[in-house]
C-alpha cells in the first residue's frame, strides 16, 4: 500500500510542529520519496538524531506503507532555540 505525500508530511509536522517539509515522488509510486526536513528542534543535535526524530514522526511505516525515504535534515539559517 503506497503512502501519499501529504500523509509524510502531516506526520512529521505533528510530531515536530515547527517542520518545514519538502518531498519529492522520486519514481512515481507513492513508495519512494525524498524528504528534506527543516527545523530548529533538530539545533544541537546530531544528523543520526534528526533523521530518527523523522522516522519515529512516521511511527513505524516505513518498510510498510512506505518503502524508502531519501531523508536530509537541517536547521534553518539562525535555528538555535
Amino acid at each position: 500500500m503506497a503512502m501519499e505525500a501529504d500523509e509524510i508530511r502531516r506526520l512529521i509536522v505533528a510530531a515536530i510542529p515547527d517542520a518545514v517539509v519538502e518531498i519529492d515522488d522520486l519514481a512515481g509510486d507513492g513508495d519512494h520519496y525524498a524528504a528534506r526536513v527543516t527545523s530548529a528542534a533538530f539545533a544541537g543535535l546530531s544528523r543520526v538524531r534528526q533523521q530518527k526524530a523523522v522516522y519515529d514522526a512516521l511511527g513505524g511505516r516505513m518498510g510498510t506503507e512506505l518503502h524508502a525515504l531519501q531523508l536530509t535534515t537541517a536547521v534553518p539559517a539562525g535555528g538555535e532555540r
